[in-house]
């Protein structure tokens, strides 16, 4: 897969920043709905095709995602903690 066929894939399922694969998941569901030739709103073949294509690359993607579990990359994907520890010890806010 290369980085253009990876943002080709967000494109087609509309997303621009961070998801999850629940995320990834949920939309997948919900364009085939749309765009199944046979149950769908849509009547275009080729568009389903692409759908399923784009869901391929990007669970490909997310199966070979590599984790970081440093401190950054858990305030980054925990923004209320990032909050919680900037604040604690503010008497106006913290928890004395």
């Amino acid at each position: 897969m290369t980085f253009q066929e990876l943002q080709n894939a967000l494109k087609i399922f509309g997303f621009t920043g961070r998801v999850t694969l629940r995320e990834i998941k949920k939309r997948h569901r919900k364009l085939v709905k749309t765009c199944h030739p046979d149950t769908g709103e849509q009547n275009d073949p080729e568009q389903i095709r692409l759908v399923n294509a784009a869901y391929g690359i990007l669970l490909e993607y997310a199966e070979d995602f590599r984790f970081s579990f440093t401190d950054e990359e858990f305030l980054a994907q925990n923004p209320e903690e990032r909050i919680r520890l900037q604040f604690a010890d503010d008497p106006l806010w913290g928890s004395n």
